[in-house]
């Protein structure tokens, strides 16, 4: 029988009892309408205790209040792990591919920022890029010509040492080609200095496109992760800032339940070891799931969690988290801020009781 079904049934005596009060309560000879009222009143009274004893039947039956020793149980809320996507420069966000709820994929396009600065500046490092490579060219060419010039100039040292070492030269005009060849070889020097000051404005100018192009490419947004998008933050034609959170994506494949434990029983526990999880929605089905994080550091209960421990008392936090296999089969159905029970294991030599067998549709 279902709980709406159950409570139906157990209304109907009490309203039944209310109206032959109020009519039994017009006539003569019978007792005052007041006590009638509480009659009824009494009447609902014991039907609501038996609507609690049987709902409490039911959910005892459900999640199985008597559990063995060494198998602990709280409740928890499952979460995903979140990946907010943000704005890495300013700019008007130009348009929005995505929806809240929409699952997307790794590497696709969910929204692009339009920025004419951008590219502007990027009109401008092409236009240096040019300027440094007709500089560089330049360089190029004064470089052969001073080689072309000191080439000559120690010829014509060479072939006047033997003049002068015969007297058929002076040592005057000697000596002036000698200087020659030296101030040519200078030259030489400074234009190949040139030429590497050219090569570095010409790297420069072309590391300045490749910056902005890079800024440009990250101006399409692009989903770091396979997953679902859970909040839309920004829409399209809004002007946003560097850092700006346009949305936030769950992945699907790394979801958990939280819960919390007292320090007796969470020390007690295994990393890696089996767990169970049985949600709210579907109580039918109990979820496979391994300890993959006990906290450290003691807490405060939040106050979303509720525990069999007192609040104050601290306890340590506790992640469950659900097979990926399976997370892969129920992708649609996956949703996070479910409540629900978990259930871990104090003592691996207990074995899962019949009520906590994994059972999945």
């Amino acid at each position: 029988m279902s709980v709406r079904r159950l409570l139906a049934t157990a209304m109907l005596p009490a309203a039944a009892t209310l109206a032959l009060s109020a009519i039994s309560g017009s006539e003569p000879g019978h007792r005052p309408l007041g006590a009638e009222f509480v009659t009824s009143a009494r009447a609902q009274s014991d039907a609501k205790k038996a609507i609690d004893q049987k709902l409490h039947k039911i959910l005892e039956d459900l999640h199985g209040t008597d559990l063995p020793k060494g198998i602990a149980r709280t409740n928890g809320r499952v979460e995903a792990t979140q990946i907010d996507v943000a704005a890495k420069y300013p700019g008007r966000l130009e348009t929005v591919t995505v929806e809240e709820g929409q699952d997307v994929t790794a590497g696709q396009m969910i929204a692009r920022i339009s920025s004419p600065e951008y590219e502007a500046q990027l009109r401008g490092a092409r236009a240096q890029v040019l300027k440094a490579k007709h500089a560089l060219a330049e360089a190029e060419a004064v470089i052969a010509q001073r080689k072309s010039d000191n080439l000559y100039y120690e010829q014509d040292v060479a072939r006047g040492q033997p003049l002068v070492e015969h007297g058929n030269m002076s040592r005057q005009a000697f000596d002036q080609r000698v200087t020659k060849a030296e101030v040519s070889k200078a030259a030489l020097r400074a234009a190949e200095a040139q030429h590497e000051e050219a090569v570095s404005a010409l790297a420069s100018a072309q590391a300045e496109v490749e910056r902005i192009d890079a800024i440009l490419v990250d101006l399409t947004l692009l989903s770091p992760r396979s997953g679902r998008v859970q909040y839309l933050i920004h829409r399209g034609g809004e002007v946003v800032n560097a850092g700006t959170r346009i949305l936030t994506i769950l992945d699907l494949k790394d979801v958990y339940m939280t819960i919390y434990l007292p320090s007796a029983q969470a020390g007690k526990l295994t990393l890696g070891d089996e767990a169970r999880m049985i949600l709210d929605p579907f109580p039918e089905y109990v979820v496979p799931a391994t300890i993959s994080f006990v906290a450290t550091d003691a807490q405060f209960t939040p106050k979303s969690v509720e525990t069999s421990e007192e609040r104050e008392k601290l306890i340590f936090r506790i992640k469950l988290q659900i097979d990926p296999k399976v997370l892969g089969k129920y992708e649609k159905e996956v949703k996070t801020g479910v409540r629900g029970l978990g259930y871990v294991r104090t003592d691996l030599s207990v074995p899962w009781p019949e009520n906590l067998i994994i059972k999945l549709p």
